[in-house]
């Protein structure tokens, strides 16, 4: 067996381990791709504190939908409310809905009668210190005779002074949500709603899950609008955006992937007038795709549903191997062996498969782990393709195999009339007007680092979070104060020491409210100043308590009693044993508890009713406060965004000079001539940006390191065969730019502006590349110098 065909065969085993994988991961395991797009997000790996607190705030969204059912009518609202959990209960299984009653509220009520004596408001007990003994023997009096006194929990005995009743009127004042007749009730000027809070029984992020849960929701609304026609009904939660990236990826797949298959197919037609050479591009593009599928499940254990968006894109790099070897075969001596052509062009193809895979490897320098997924997946690709190429193309193919088209031939007709580079004056005329646009495009490019652009939520969707927040006063999960201690006592009495500088925002109505454990769990040091307060101004011998006793006929005994049930209800509240009760559901998340590396413990203060513009009021808020941190998770990941963006620029830069030190062995004192198309084209680029006013971002940068790949190609290919009379090069940089136009140019379609401002810059910088780079070819008299 010649060496070329055992070559074949042992490829051929390697391709026959990747079906068998991959039909393993899809048929047997039935993998489904990730949408989590918290998964591309970079990892704070220095402050694992940190990364706790933004996980367990988002953890705490992840598994809930929140949904309104609202209509001018009260009672029409409850009919469409229980109509829509009627269709929800018949899917335990998947959500859980929550039953609201008389004997929960009780329970939740009853937890804290043990220290009901130290809750109190924070006026209540800025009104212990200043108000004298009348006014609370009138509060008490009032309680107990007055039928408009205010909310009574249980016995009057038990809160003579309405100190516990106070405590949780201020608890309620977190949300706007109302116990009312079984239901939970929220309102606004135009309508009355029924609040219906859900809980997920699958993970949010399951593509299974969403497929089962939106059609029954669909259901739902349906039943709801049946039964009131004029129903509103407002969702919200992460699993409706996760399945709406992954509906949107789902569909960017298709259009990129087979259009772009479409497009290659028809170019190759055209150029070829046979189906054996599409079949083969065709499958080294497949194999490419079953290679890094199998690799990227090994290093990461799941694959991103936009790995598979952007790796779609793989179509239009992946084939420039295989056409290149194709036009050389075509335009060969019929008599040449394919293996002995392929041994003449394997120093052009090795540089092609260098160049290209260290432009995607800027994106695996990125912190993001889904970018550098991306790039494991797209440079694994090139790398199997490559192979198939190497391996299969040279037994596969031969001279009788490949016919000319018309587009060929018409393509290298185009060549003889483009203009060449020249050292004469008009040269210098154009390089400098081409210099002076280009400066003055970048001139005007600004930049635009949002977090946001990852993803772009459909409107409805984006709405429907807007009126629930806004009904709801719901805290963000993304900006917050982070408040540490070394013990659980410390971190309660810095939250404290946090809540009195944030009071004064809410008067002046910077936040709308505050959410924190402190609220729920005074510090030991607070319970233990309360009790004696109490005991000194309430108490006391000779006190409030004595004075309220005469005033209502008791004796000593009476007195003696009372204050003992009291001070029993004074039993200290810790932060553990608030979390055991039912009370402490929706609260949860705000303990961070100890952490296990450092032994700090940690807690969030959640704030409500912020606005962006108020960002740097609240920053400042906390500034002064040991243990209190402010996280804003949109501006920091958007920092690092920026940050990342200025060092990719450095890195194309570097990898230019990588490139040119890969080159010059080959091509010495024409390597410039392989090289500046692209950067012509990369700075044609980014001027075109500035021209339109689009703002740069990190992936206009990184689509710039992947430019640099995939233009080098093209001027390695022209510098191959330097004669602008042999056709060949240009024909492959052709159907090559085509191809790439049309895979990475259909990302510009994408609604993920990201991935559309990757796309368009791969659009017009292959094109301007395609253009420019034939300028920089030679006449076969000046191949020499």
């Amino acid at each position: 067996m010649t060496k070329p065909r055992a070559l074949a065969v042992i490829w051929a085993l390697v391709v026959a381990l990747l079906l068998a994988h991959n039909a393993s991961l899809w048929l047997g395991q039935r993998i489904a791709p990730d949408t989590d797009i918290l998964a591309l997000l970079p990892v704070q790996e220095r402050d694992p504190i940190l990364q706790k607190s933004f996980t367990q705030m988002v953890d705490a969204a992840q598994q809930r939908v929140v949904v309104l059912v609202g209509a001018k009518d009260w009672a029409d609202a409850k009919r469409a409310a229980d109509a829509y959990a009627a269709v929800l209960r018949t899917r335990p299984d998947l959500i859980a809905t929550m039953q609201l009653n008389e004997q929960n509220q009780a329970d939740w009520l009853s937890k804290f009668q043990q220290h009901s004596l130290i809750l109190m408001s924070s006026e209540q007990e800025a009104q212990l210190h200043s108000k004298p003994a009348q006014f609370w023997l009138d509060a008490a009096l009032s309680k107990l005779y007055s039928p408009f006194a205010g909310p009574k929990l249980g016995a009057w005995r038990d809160d003579p002074f309405g100190l516990f009743a106070g405590w949780m009127q201020e608890r309620a004042q977190e949300t706007p949500v109302r116990p009312r007749d079984g239901h939970l009730f929220v309102a606004n000027a135009e309508k009355q709603y029924v609040l219906l809070p859900l809980t997920l029984q699958v993970p949010a992020f399951s593509i299974s899950a969403q497929q089962a849960l939106l059609p029954l929701l669909a259901q739902a609304k349906a039943s709801a609008l049946l039964t009131v026609p004029a129903t509103e009904v407002i969702s919200a939660g992460v699993i409706l955006h996760a399945a709406a990236a992954g509906e949107q990826a789902s569909g960017e797949v298709s259009t990129i992937g087979l259009g772009s298959l479409l497009g290659i197919i028809v170019l190759m037609w055209f150029s070829f007038r046979s189906f054996k050479p599409i079949v083969l591009v065709m499958l080294s593009i497949a194999i490419g795709c079953l290679g890094s599928i199998s690799l990227c499940w090994l290093f990461f254990e799941r694959i991103h549903l936009l790995t598979l968006v952007f790796g779609a894109s793989l179509i239009g790099v992946a084939q420039d191997y295989g056409l290149y070897f194709l036009c050389n075969r075509l335009t060969a001596d019929p008599k040449l062996d394919s293996s002995q052509l392929l041994k003449s062009l394997m120093p052009g193809l090795l540089l092609t498969l260098l160049t290209t895979v260290i432009g995607y490897l800027g994106l695996a320098l990125t912190p993001f782990p889904g970018l550098r997924q991306m790039a494991l997946f797209s440079g694994l690709g090139l790398v199997f393709a490559w192979l198939t190429v190497v391996c299969w193309f040279p037994v596969l193919i031969n001279a009788a195999a490949l016919k000319s088209g018309a587009l060929l031939r018409s393509n290298a007709a185009l060549l003889r009339h483009w203009p060449l580079l020249r050292w004469n004056r008009a040269s210098g005329l154009g390089f400098a007007l081409f210099a002076l646009v280009v400066a003055y495009g970048c001139a005007r490019l600004g930049a635009n680092d949002d977090i946001r652009l990852l993803q772009n939520s459909p409107a409805h969707l984006i709405s429907d979070q807007l009126k629930l927040s806004k009904l709801l006063d719901a805290p963000t999960p993304v900006q917050f104060f982070l408040v540490r201690a070394d013990t659980a006592e410390g971190v309660l009495q810095r939250e404290e020491s946090l809540r009195r500088k944030l009071d004064p925002l809410i008067a002046q109505h910077t936040i709308s409210g505050y959410q924190a454990i402190s609220n729920w769990v005074p510090s030991a040091q607070t319970q233990a100043t309360r009790r004696s307060l109490l005991e000194q101004k309430l108490l006391g011998e000779g006190m409030v308590l004595s004075q309220l006793a005469t005033q209502i006929g008791e004796d000593a005994s009476w007195v003696s009693a009372t204050r003992s049930h009291l001070l029993g209800a004074s039993q200290l509240l810790t932060p553990e044993a608030f979390l055991q009760t039912p009370a402490s559901e929706p609260w949860r998340h705000l303990w961070l508890g100890q952490n296990q590396g450092k032994g700090e413990y940690a807690s969030i203060v959640a704030l409500r009713g912020l606005s962006y513009a108020d960002l740097p009021v609240l920053a400042r808020a906390g500034s002064g406060l040991d243990g209190v941190q402010w996280v804003d998770k949109v501006a920091e990941i958007s920092s690092v965004l920026g940050r990342y963006r200025a060092y990719m620029g450095w890195v194309v830069l570097a990898s230019y000079l990588l490139v040119y030190g890969l080159m010059y062995p080959r091509y010495r004192r024409n390597t410039w001539r392989v090289l500046l198309p692209t950067a012509l084209a990369s700075l044609a680029t980014l001027a075109i940006f500035g021209y339109a006013g689009q703002n740069l971002q990190l992936f206009h940068v990184l689509a710039l390191m992947l430019l640099l790949g995939v233009g080098v190609d093209y001027g390695i290919f022209m510098q191959e065969q330097p004669d602008r009379r042999d056709a060949t090069s240009w024909t492959t940089v052709g159907l090559s730019a085509a191809s790439t136009i049309l895979s990475f140019g259909l990302l510009g379609l994408s609604k993920t502006p990201a991935l559309q401002a990757f796309g368009l810059t791969m659009l017009i910088g292959t094109a301007m590349v395609w253009l420019i780079v034939p300028i920089f070819g030679k006449e076969k008299t000046d191949a020499k110098n």
